[in-house]
């Protein structure tokens, strides 16, 4: 299951951005729907930068580090 959602997200963030990067080649405003769908994108990898971050400092090691 998590494979089926790891590549729906990459194909949507590979979409949103060759959207993106033609519309600046082309000077066009972006589709207010490739900007939302970039936003939610965008926040979803920093909330899951920042939760595995937070766990990868508060998780126990199965042998000392220090």
């Amino acid at each position: 299951m998590l494979g089926a959602i790891v590549f729906t997200y990459g194909m949507l963030m590979s979409f949103v951005l060759q959207g993106a990067s033609r519309n600046a080649r082309l000077k066009r405003p972006n589709p207010p729907m490739l900007q939302y769908v970039g936003y939610v994108l965008c926040g979803l990898s920093a909330g899951l930068s920042g939760m595995l971050l937070l766990m990868a400092f508060t998780a126990r090691a199965p042998f000392p580090l220090v």
